[in-house]
């Protein structure tokens, strides 16, 4: 999909092609991700009948927003601002990840990229576990954090050198607080899931990776965040 099959800015958000059979008029709402797995949890979560959500790759963005920032809130609402500018459409990021209680928050923003530029969610695993090895259930606590921000063209937000006006974001977050287990557990789920207990889970007990997926969309810091913008979604709109 092009931006000018997706009618760019001045379409509001709005197909205007028949793509796919959707109805003329159909809002579209682009994620910023590439993530299959991403994306069908936030289509879950958020529950807009009325909207397509679509990824990076539907609408051909090539581009790779840099993921350079020191929180969680930068790097979404960056990310967002990217990604609505190059499509001409509103646009949904999301950062999130994992903050360890005795590695000092780490690995937090580099949660993807714990083990490597490149690396697996099992080696990231193995990373994290090792640098726990030998604490007591009492101090491996660690949370999942996640910021979801919306940006819309046509919003205008804070100005900008030279007096241009990015994008307004609408910013909500969620937590979804727990430990990490001494080893991986289960098969669902994705990234850190094998290896994270729910705080209400006594150690030992089932991690993320042995719930099932309507179970982790109850409790999830996604679930939360997503709840949130969800309400803000649908007053305007989608």
């Amino acid at each position: 999909m092009s931006r000018a099959a997706t009618g760019g800015a001045s379409g509001a958000g709005r197909a205007v092609a028949g793509e796919g059979g959707e109805a003329r008029g159909e809002r579209i709402l682009v994620v910023a991700t590439r993530s299959v797995h991403k994306l069908a949890e936030l289509r879950q979560l958020l529950h807009l009948p009325a909207t397509r959500l679509v990824s990076l790759d539907e609408v051909g963005v090539a581009d790779e927003a840099p993921e350079d920032g020191g929180t969680f809130e930068e790097n979404a609402v960056f990310k967002a601002r990217f990604y609505a500018e190059r499509t001409g459409l509103p646009t949904l990021a999301d950062d999130s990840g994992l903050e360890v209680d005795a590695l000092g928050g780490r690995p937090g923003v580099r949660t993807r990229r714990y083990a490597g530029e490149r690396a697996t969610d099992e080696e990231n695993n193995v990373k994290l576990l090792e640098a726990l090895r030998g604490l007591p259930p009492e101090r491996r606590g660690a949370r999942y954090r996640c910021v979801l921000a919306l940006a819309e063209p046509g919003r205008a937000g804070a100005g900008r050198r030279g007096g241009a006006s990015a994008p307004a974001v609408v910013i909500r977050r969620g937590a979804f607080e727990g430990r990490i287990a001494s080893e991986p557990r289960g098969s669902g789920g994705f990234g850190y899931d094998p290896i994270f207990e729910p705080a209400w889970e006594p150690p030992g007990g089932r991690t993320v990776g042995q719930y099932t997926a309507a179970e982790k969309n109850r409790v999830s810091h996604r679930a939360a965040a997503a709840r949130a913008m969800r309400r803000v979604l649908r007053a305007r709109g989608y």
